[in-house]
């Protein structure tokens, strides 16, 4: 039989409207941006993928257009000719090549693993070692920073089944106001919720000191990233002193952050995210380090639309304990779509498809409609 090879990779911009701005400690988003891969191979097959980051380069170190041009320059000419369905070799290929760039590698795993599972008909998950789950419960982000306003929005995920889960983004007001924002939502909601923040790194030590014991003195249940990623000593000591559980997001930018971070004991929880990591693939080595250093999961994103979702979701899927369940509510944060069928959310998951691939197909003229040209 032929050998199957890689005969083209193409990337768009594709920027899509949001129900509401989404404030982060570092940045507040009005539309989210979408790098979209399109992988084609010999046999006809096409595998899709998605490279998404937060607010341009406020969040990290890669932004939409450098994906886009760092795919088209650098990656996909290394990939062009190969074999389509040795993932692993592809990916060993773009390391030798390129320092990090996870985010776009990410993304050019997903559409191989699409591409895969397409041609053999099985999902992203069977390949990625077998589901034990067809569901993730998923949290929901309440960011408009009105007290009343993210009480209400919570009262209705309820009400509907969607979210039973609520994060709330912190950082970027004054320490008082954010703690009485935060325990006036908790006390809110009650045992009906679990409610989280996310600072975003917004406090320094001095801050996160008091920050961390009044959360958690007041009931709520994870504290995710509340100090810079480099002051690895003060997260040690907050993951230490802390009541809540103290969860590494930013902290975490490769697989080798997170071996050193459950070496030195910084944090009680990690964020998963494929596009830190380099892809599916990645992030489930990550999982494995976490697993043996008795550290607990949970399933982030980087608000990526239906495909780098979905991508996401075939992976984490595949674990054994994912104790603090998912955030993967990107496409309900977008009023648009450039797939035919959207993910399904209901009775507070987020389902993931058996059919083959990632289990999406693109909408053609919607997608030419929001790209950029």
């Amino acid at each position: 039989m032929s050998q199957i090879l890689i005969e083209s990779i193409q990337t768009l911009i594709v920027d899509l409207p949001t129900i509401r701005p989404h404030k982060l400690a570092m940045h507040t988003m009005q539309k989210q941006t979408l790098v979209i891969i399109r992988l084609r191979c010999s046999d006809g097959v096409e595998g899709i993928g998605e490279s998404t980051t937060i607010g341009g380069l406020s969040y990290g170190n890669e932004s939409p257009e450098s994906i886009k041009a760092n795919i088209d320059s650098h990656l996909a000419p290394m990939l062009v000719g190969q074999d389509a369905s040795n993932i692993n070799a592809a990916m060993q290929r773009l390391d030798k090549i390129a320092k990090g760039n996870t985010f776009a590698k990410s993304g050019l795993e997903s559409a191989l693993l699409d591409a895969q599972g397409k041609r053999l008909g099985l999902p992203v998950s069977e390949l990625l070692g077998g589901r034990v789950r067809d569901g993730l419960e998923v949290a929901w982000t309440l960011a408009s920073g009105d007290t009343e306003r993210d009480i209400a929005e919570a009262e209705q995920m309820l009400d509907i089944r969607r979210h039973r889960i609520f994060k709330l983004k912190i950082g970027a007001n004054p320490l008082e106001q954010d703690l009485k924002h935060v325990v006036a939502i908790k006390k809110a909601l009650g045992e009906r919720a679990s409610v989280r923040v996310d600072v975003n790194q917004g406090w320094d030590e001095s801050r996160a000191i008091r920050g961390c014991r009044v959360l958690g003195e007041n009931g709520i249940d994870l504290i995710e990233q509340p100090i810079s990623r480099i002051n690895r000593g003060g997260q040690i000591r907050l993951n230490q002193s802390s009541i809540a559980p103290i969860m590494a997001d930013e902290s975490i930018e490769s697989v080798e952050d997170a071996f050193s971070l459950a070496a030195d004991g910084a944090a009680s929880i990690f964020a998963l995210k494929i596009a830190k990591n380099g892809g599916p693939r990645a992030v489930l080595r990550t999982a494995q380090i976490a697993e043996a250093a008795g550290i607990a999961l949970y399933g982030g994103t980087m608000l990526e639309g239906a495909i780098g979702t979905l991508a996401s979701a075939h992976a984490f899927v595949t674990l054994n304990k994912l104790t603090w369940h998912t955030e993967l509510f990107g496409p309900l944060l977008l009023t648009e779509e450039i797939v035919t069928e959207a993910p399904v959310y209901r009775d507070f998951q987020l389902e993931v498809p058996r059919t083959p691939g990632l289990g999406l197909t693109l909408d053609e003229e919607r997608l030419a409609f929001f790209a950029r040209t």
